[in-house]
C-alpha cells in the first residue's frame, strides 16, 4: 500500500512547513537531471501540491544554537491557513533540526493543538542533508494517513474475531495482533507502522531477502545472491553471511534515506513483453502484461512475454501449470510469437530463444550491480532463486556469471511470506556527529549512541522483549574529509582501518594518510523472536529419479529432449541430470544440459555444474 501510493501518486494531501527562504528545497533537490543530455527534461513533480508549502521565520545555526526564535502567533495563523486549504497532514522540516529539535517540536505542538496531524523531520530522520531529510519526511507524511486507516481497520477486524474478542473481554485489555514488515528486513508493531509508514516502503522485496537468507544458511550456503523473479520485475541482493544494508534508496523519484536492505530491481519478469525498438532490435521489458491480460498463453493477452517464450521452448509443463490448477494455451502463444517472428525474419523457436536470452542479459546485469560493482566476485557465491519464475532462469544466468551452485527453495513462490515469519523485530536510530575523526574518541562516539541505545531498549521492552532477547548493534558513517558520501562501518576500536579496507574494496582505492570524519552514529536494535524451525529430513542416501514425462525442447539454439519431474514426487536425496524441468504448484525449475540437480533435506532443489 505504501509503495503503490507513492508510485501512483495516490497518497494524502500534504502541507510542508519549512524554514523561511528554504521552501523550494524539495524542488531544487541535488540539481541533478534524470536525463543528462535532455535540456527539455520535465521537472520532478513534487508530492506536495502547489500552494501547500509554507515558510516560517525561525533559524538555528549548524550547531543547533538559536539565531531566530519561533513566533507562536505566526504558527497559529499558519494552522488556520493549512486547515482552509484542506491538507490531511503536515510535514515540519526546519533547518538543522538534527542538531536541535526544539523548533520543530514547538511548531508541531502548536499545529497539533489546532487539530492538525503532524510528522516532523527530527522524528523520521534526525540526520543532516536537508533534501534527503525533507524528502523522507514528506514521503512519510504522504503515506501515513493511508496506512493509519488501513491498519486500524485491519486491527479492529482481527480483534473482533470470536476467539480474540472473548479473550479481550475476559482480560479487559486489547492485545496486539499485527506485526508489520519493514524495508530493513525486520518487523515493527502496527502502531509504529502507523506513525512512520515510510519504513514499510519496499518491505515486500525485503521480506524475500530475509527468507532467502534463512533458507541459505539452513542449507549450508552462507554466501548467496538472492534472485527474486516475479511477473513484472526481478529483485537481486547480495548476502555475504549477513544481509547487505544501505541508506541510499529511492521510491519512485524520491530519496528515502532510511536503513533498507540493499536490493537492486530491474523491469524483467515472467510477464515482461517482447517488442522491437525503433532500431529494429529485440527488446524485453520493462513493460509487463501483468496479471491482466497476462501472457498470451493465459488465454487473453495479445503480446509475447517471457513466460510465452519459455513455454514455446518446452520449459513449462502445459499439463501441470501451477500444479495442474490452471490450463495454458500453447497454440495461442505460438500464434502471437509467429507475428513478431515474421517481423524479425526468424523462426518461432529462434525468437523464443532470443527473448529468453535478452531477459537473462537484463537480469545478469542486475546481479553484477550488487556483486561486481560492490567489490564482490559472483563466483564466490551461490545463486538462490525464488519467485514464480526465478528457478526457470537461474542456472543459465549462473552459467554466464560462472556461478557453480544454484538453490531453489521448496517454497520459492511464497518465500517473501516465509521471510516475514522468520523476521525479528528491529528498530533503527541515528544521530549526526559531523566531526573529524581526530577530534572524537571512542568514548565520545559511545556517548553519542547512549541516548539512542536507551530509547531502543525501552521501545523493545514495551513490545515485550526483555533484555536477554535484545541485540543492540552500534555503527557509524565515515568518509574522507571533502567527500560527499560515506561508508557505514561497525563501531569498533580500529574502525579507521576497516574504513580504508572497505573503501578500497568498494571504489578500488584508499588513502590511509588522508583525514576522515564521522558523519553519523547508528544504533540497530533487534528483538529476537522464536523463529520457526525448518523441517529437515535426514538424507540417508542419494537415488536417481525417473521423469514423469519427456518432451521436446530447446537449449542454446539446439533441440533437446527434456525430462519433466513433479516437485511433490521428489524426496530428499533425489538427483538427476539435465536437461530437466521440475514443476511445482508455486514455481518451476529449469536444469539446462551440463547441469545436475539434487534435492536436499529441506526439499530445496540444488543445481550444480
Amino acid at each position: 500500500m505504501a509503495t503503490n501510493a507513492v508510485l501512483e501518486r495516490a497518497g494524502a494531501r500534504v502541507a510542508l512547513v519549512a524554514t523561511q527562504g528554504f521552501e523550494d528545497v524539495l524542488k531544487i533537490g541535488r540539481q541533478t537531471r534524470p536525463e543528462l543530455y535532455n535540456v527539455f527534461v520535465a521537472p520532478r513533480p513534487p508530492l506536495v501540491d502547489p500552494g501547500l508549502t509554507f515558510g516560517i521565520a525561525e533559524r538555528l545555526d549548524a550547531s543547533g544554537s538559536v539565531l531566530q526564535p519561533v513566533n507562536d502567533e505566526e504558527v497559529d495563523r499558519l494552522a488556520g491557513l493549512i486547515h482552509d486549504r484542506g491538507a490531511s497532514i503536515v510535514a515540519v522540516c526546519l533547518l538543522h533540526s538534527y542538531a536541535n529539535p526544539a523548533h520543530e517540536q514547538q511548531v508541531a505542538t502548536r499545529l497539533r493543538r489546532a487539530g492538525l496531524t503532524v510528522c516532523t523531520s527530527h522524528e523520521v530522520l534526525p540526520e543532516y542533508r536537508e533534501f534527503e531529510r525533507w524528502s523522507t519526511t514528506v514521503v512519510n507524511a504522504y503515506v501515513t494517513p493511508l496506512m493509519d486507516r488501513y491498519l486500524r481497520t485491519l486491527e479492529q477486524a482481527l480483534a473482533a474475531g470470536p476467539e480474540d474478542s472473548g479473550t479481550q473481554a475476559r482480560s479487559g485489555r486489547r492485545r496486539s495482533v499485527l506485526s508489520i514488515m519493514q524495508s530493513n528486513g525486520g518487523c515493527i508493531s502496527a502502531s509504529a507502522a502507523r506513525a512512520q509508514a515510510v519504513r514499510t516502503v519496499l518491505s515486500g522485496p525485503a521480506a524475500g531477502v530475509v527468507g532467502a537468507s534463512a533458507v541459505a544458511h539452513a542449507a549450508g550456503f552462507p554466501r548467496v545472491i538472492s534472485f527474486d523473479m516475479g511477473g513484472t520485475s526481478t529483485d537481486v541482493s547480495l548476502i555475504d553471511d549477513e544481509i547487505g544494508m544501505t541508506t541510499d534508496s529511492k521510491i519512485g523519484d524520491f530519496p528515502v534515506r532510511l536503513p533498507v536492505i540493499d536490493i537492486h530491481t530491474v523491469g524483467a519478469g515472467g510477464g515482461s513483453i517482447a517488442y522491437l525498438d525503433t532500431g529494429g532490435a529485440l527488446r524485453v521489458g520493462p513493460r509487463s502484461a501483468g496479471a491482466n491480460p497476462g501472457p498470451a498463453c493465459y488465454g487473453v493477452g495479445e503480446e509475447l512475454t517471457v513466460t510465452d517464450a519459455n513455454l514455446l521452448l518446452g520449459r513449462l509443463d502445459p499439463e501441470y501449470f501451477l500444479g495442474g490448477r490452471m490450463a495454458i494455451d500453447v497454440d495461442r502463444a505460438a500464434r502471437v510469437a509467429a507475428t513478431l517472428a515474421k517481423e524479425l525474419k526468424l523462426s518461432v523457436p529462434a525468437l523464443a530463444d532470443g527473448v529468453v536470452r535478452v531477459a537473462n542479459a537484463n537480469m545478469e546485469r542486475a546481479i553484477r550491480v550488487v556483486s561486481v560493482e560492490r567489490g564482490h566476485d559472483p563466483r564466490d557465491f551461490a545463486l538462490l532463486a525464488f519467485g514464480g519464475a526465478g528457478g526457470m532462469h537461474a542456472c543459465e544466468i549462473a552459467q554466464q556469471l560462472q556461478i557453480s551452485d544454484v538453490i531453489v527453495p521448496r517454497h520459492a513462490g511464497v518465500l517473501s511470506a516465509l521471510g516475514m515469519l522468520v523476521a525479528d523485530v528491529t528498530k533503527d536510530y541515528s544521530a549526526s556527529v559531523l566531526k573529524p575523526t581526530a577530534a572524537v574518541t571512542m568514548k565520545d562516539l559511545k556517548n553519542a549512541c547512549a541516548p539512542l541505545v536507551k530509547t531502543a531498549k525501552s521501545e523493545l521492552e514495551a513490545e515485550g522483549f526483555p533484555a536477554k532477547q535484545q541485540i543492540i548493534t552500534l555503527s557509524l558513517d565515515v568518509r574522507y574529509i571533502g567527500q560527499s558520501f560515506e561508508i557505514t562501518l561497525p563501531l569498533v576500536a580500529d574502525y579507521r582501518k576497516h574504513f580504508d579496507r572497505q573503501h578500497g574494496k568498494t571504489y578500488g582505492y584508499s588513502n590511509p594518510a588522508r583525514a576522515t570524519e564521522v558523519v553519523n552514529v547508528r544504533v540497530s536494535a533487534a528483538g529476537i523472536t522464536n523463529k520457526p524451525k525448518f523441517p529437515f529430513a535426514r538424507v540417508r542416501r542419494a537415488f536417481r529419479v525417473r521423469p514423469s514425462a519427456t518432451r521436446p525442447g530447446r537449449f542454446g539454439g539446439k533441440n533437446a529432449r527434456i525430462a519433466f519431474y513433479r516437485w511433490d514426487d521428489l524426496g530428499p536425496g533425489a538427483f538427476a541430470a539435465g536437461p530437466a524441468v521440475i514443476a511445482g504448484g508455486e514455481a518451476t525449475v529449469v536444469i539446462p544440459p551440463g547441469w545436475t540437480f539434487k534435492v536436499d533435506g529441506y526439499g530445496n532443489v540444488v543445481g550444480a555444474r
